[in-house]
């Protein structure tokens, strides 16, 4: 691989810049200069603008008028449907993808389960609210915003309301604040967000020469398990503020998929499973359409079920 670009070349890589988007580019960084030790790999952290789509935005835009030559985006974080002219380059392989419970120092111990009633549990995904209530009737969720580290130092200030918050085990093993983990949440207990835990690299489409160095950070069965969940989510339309949760293994050639859609309070839930054999498709592409297709096939099939019902009335409250 590392033979096919000839010349030493210098290139810049795009990202946020909080803590964690640098960590991330960084892991791109030092993977890219391992495998190809005669470029130059910079990385380049734009200005902190608002809201994530603006931040997606603003990287593009960076992207498309040169510069920067790919950006790095945790996957969750970026739309289902990328700009005319992006391609996704490469989906890295995957950190674990599930939510994690951490606690306030003085509940060392505990799991959701055994938290004394009303204890405070703070995290902004509806997602998890929608399905952690259900399952904890004797837990308050409440918001927290921040990035990772703000949302630590407001579970851990002594005054706070805070007796635990959700987060991506990921984010936090990144970060290196993986001792902070109480309890990981189990499929049963959370389905986690599509992508989560892994790294996408959104390139120029017409920029050959990207596409095959990204092409070495590809990690094929990653990338199908997260192209399926992706699928769903575009088929269902669901942004942030859709609690959709996903869970998706391959193995021995077998993609499984299992997809939910949620009402806010929880008191609705959707759920659909499938699976698609792979056996015997051996090019990329044969395989991608097939992931794709069942990403396609569950949210079909949520949607029959009932999630188009919830899908609309939460449209009516976040036109």
């Amino acid at each position: 691989m590392a033979e096919t670009i000839k010349e030493k070349k210098t290139y810049v890589i795009g990202s946020r810049k909080s803590q964690l988007a640098l960590v991330q580019t960084h892991i791109v960084r030092d993977k890219l200069q391992t495998l190809f030790p005669r470029d130059k790999i910079l990385n380049q952290a734009l200005s902190k603008i608002g809201e994530k789509a603006l931040f997606t935005k603003e990287l593009e835009i960076a992207l498309e008028n040169k510069t920067v030559d790919f950006v790095v985006h945790s996957l969750k974080d970026l739309p289902t449907v990328l700009p005319e002219g992006m391609h996704l380059g490469a989906i890295m392989e995957r950190e674990n993808p599930n939510d994690a419970l951490v606690l306030n120092a003085k509940y060392k111990g505990k799991t959701l389960s055994t938290l004394p009633p009303g204890s405070v549990i703070g995290t902004s995904s509806l997602r998890r609210v929608a399905q952690l209530k259900r399952k904890y009737p004797h837990l308050t969720f409440t918001d927290v915003r921040g990035n990772l580290n703000t949302r630590l130092a407001k579970l851990d200030d002594e005054n706070g309301s805070f007796s635990g918050i959700i987060l991506a085990v990921a984010g936090l093993v990144r970060l290196g604040q993986g001792d902070r983990i109480s309890q990981v949440l189990s499929a049963s207990d959370s389905l986690h967000a599509v992508s989560q835990g892994a790294l996408g690299i959104e390139c120029r489409k017409e920029d050959d020469e990207i596409q095959k160095l990204l092409e070495a950070l590809n990690h094929n069965d990653t990338r199908l398990t997260c192209l399926a969940e992706r699928a769903l989510m575009r088929t269902l339309e669901g942004g942030c503020s859709v609690p959709i949760g996903v869970n998706t293994k391959l193995e021995n050639n077998i993609l499984w998929l299992h997809g939910l859609v949620a009402s806010l309070d929880g008191q609705v839930v959707v759920e659909h499973k499938e699976e698609i054999s792979l056996e015997g498709v051996n090019t990329r592409d044969e395989r991608e359409v097939l992931a794709e297709k069942l990403g396609h096939q569950v949210a079909n099939t949520l949607l029959k079920n009932g999630a188009d019902k919830i899908l609309e009335e939460l449209a009516h409250r976040h036109p």
